[in-house]
């Protein structure tokens, strides 16, 4: 497509998200938007049968300090498609297609060979994203097997990647129990044989996994975890680890209640990494993740520390499955660990208005190697999202990244829209 046109199209994409969101606050917009629902969810051939759409546009700007790669303008728009089978006999199946149009080619998206720009991992591709079957003859328990969508906990270790447009898929069998009896365990066990990435390339592995969530009354949930990742193809066999840790947190929802307006959050985990599978270098190194903070009416604040421990070269503690753009600032500066680990230090306000719609996030981050003594830059961070009823959101993003004595100045702006049902 011609860049002309592709601008073009972007322009006339944002536009109709931006309209349809101001639209959707009318009466009449209502009433559309039933009509769309009852249209995508046929309940009279079966239960919980539905067609699900999710279409989102996005312009991502890459501003990086001189001598290094030129800006990058990234229009993108993604759009998914799936089909939900009504539940028959206890089963039920899901296909969906994903595909990514870019509409202007003015950046590196690692499958384009645009080198001289800078990178925004959104490839023009299409694949079949989730092509799965779930059994749910089980009491409290969900077994499903095939392409899937899998988030563990915050996304740390295993999740979807779901802020680049083109998401991370995993072919497995995930067995979910949940037993609200045993005052909400909920027990994970799983095993993953390929990735499908957010480059829309595939990853083979042998991954068992396993994660235990039990929650602590009106204070949190305890969780233990075991993940061992053993990739089988030469050029990833570094990337190979098995990881233990426990993790106490509160709160999913709402926070620790000290009265009707004022609440407490924390989380307190480590972690312990090692060699496992064909990695073949020998290593073992900590994380630890320490969060503190407070609930005010509308406001969130909090304190957090976050440490991956690094001993060299392949000796670093790495989380190559985890959503890891919501960890260690926006601007992606650290998706994997230095060789000499990353100490992040960072303190998070967040506030939300007009029932929950409005959304305000800022942060500010503080990066040094795991010892403290070599500070690698700082990074502030921040968001606004807008929802418009329950499919259409508008967001605009931020990042900047100093460095000091790591990496290069940088600098992150997003602007998105998006409609879902």
């Amino acid at each position: 497509m011609p860049r002309a046109l592709r601008q073009k199209t972007a322009y006339f994409a944002s536009t109709l998200l931006l309209s349809l969101a101001h639209y959707s606050g009318s009466a009449s917009a209502v009433s559309t938007t039933q009509a769309i629902e009852d249209a995508l969810n046929f309940y009279h051939y079966g239960n919980n049968g539905a067609v699900k759409f999710d279409l989102n546009y996005r312009w991502e700007n890459v501003d990086q300090a001189a001598g290094t790669p030129h800006t990058a303008n990234a229009n993108t728009a993604r759009l998914r498609i799936g089909l939900l089978s009504p539940q028959w006999h206890a089963l039920q199946g899901y296909a969906e297609y994903e595909g990514n149009l870019a509409m202007q080619e003015d950046f590196n998206s690692t499958r384009n060979g645009n080198t001289g720009y800078s990178t925004v991992a959104d490839p023009e591709k299409s694949e079949l994203n989730q092509l799965w079957i779930s059994y749910t003859g089980v009491p409290d328990t969900i077994i499903k097997g095939g392409r899937q969508r899998i988030k563990l906990d915050d996304d740390r270790f295993i999740g979807n990647v779901g802020w680049r447009q083109m998401e991370t898929t995993f072919d497995s069998v995930l067995i979910t129990h949940n037993n609200q009896q045993l005052f909400g365990l909920v027990i994970n066990a799983g095993y993953i044989g390929n990735i499908q990435t957010i480059t829309a390339t595939t990853e083979n592995i042998n991954a068992p996994i396993l994660n235990i969530n039990y929650k602590i009354g009106d204070y949190g949930n305890v969780i233990g975890y075991g993940y061992w990742l053993d990739y089988t193809e030469k050029e990833n066999y570094e990337k190979s680890s098995q990881t233990y840790g426990i993790r106490a947190t509160c709160c999913q929802k709402d926070s620790i209640s000290l009265s009707e307006n004022f609440g407490l959050l924390y989380t307190a985990e480590w972690s312990y990494q090692s060699d496992y599978g064909h990695g073949a270098t020998g290593y073992q190194v900590d994380r630890y993740n320490l969060m503190g903070g407070f609930t005010a009416y509308n406001f969130t604040l909090q304190g957090a520390m976050e440490q991956l421990n690094g001993n060299g070269v392949n000796k670093t503690f790495d989380t190559p499955l985890g959503t890891n753009h919501a960890f260690q600032g926006w601007a992606d500066l650290f998706l994997t660990t230095p060789k000499d680990g990353i100490r992040d230090v960072f303190g998070t306000v967040s506030a939300a208005y007009m029932q929950g719609t409005l959304n305000l996030t800022a942060v500010y981050h503080d990066f040094t190697d795991d010892t403290g003594s070599v500070h690698y830059g700082q990074e502030i961070d921040a968001q606004v999202t807008k929802k418009f009823g329950k499919h259409y959101t508008l967001l605009a993003k931020y990042g900047y990244y100093a460095a000091d004595q790591f990496g290069t100045d940088t600098q992150k702006i997003w602007l998105q829209g998006n409609v879902s049902f």
